[in-house]
């Protein structure tokens, strides 16, 4: 499922228009990142928690000339899912 298809069921299920739809989940992905860039997890209470991890510095190869190069070190998103999403999968 891609954006304008989840835009699409949330505007079914919500009687709105698509557009609507589509502005309500841009907001709602730009507040997470938004929460994300500031250092806050997010949690949505049964579906998962939105988290940040940070990743060391590393060195790694480059596969075709076999030459090591420095990985910088970086801020991951990271989701865990919650409980019910857990359970509705299996």
């Amino acid at each position: 499922m891609n954006k304008k298809e989840l835009a699409t069921a949330v505007a079914s299920s919500c009687d709105m228009t698509n557009a609507d739809a589509l502005k309500a989940i841009d907001a709602t992905l730009d507040a997470v990142t938004a929460a994300l860039k500031s250092g806050d997890d997010v949690r949505l209470l049964g579906f998962g928690t939105f988290a940040t991890a940070n990743r060391a510095a590393s060195e790694g190869r480059n596969p075709q000339t076999g030459k090591k190069i420095q990985i910088p070190a970086s801020v991951q998103a990271k989701f865990r899912p919650g409980k019910a999403l857990k359970e509705a999968l299996n």
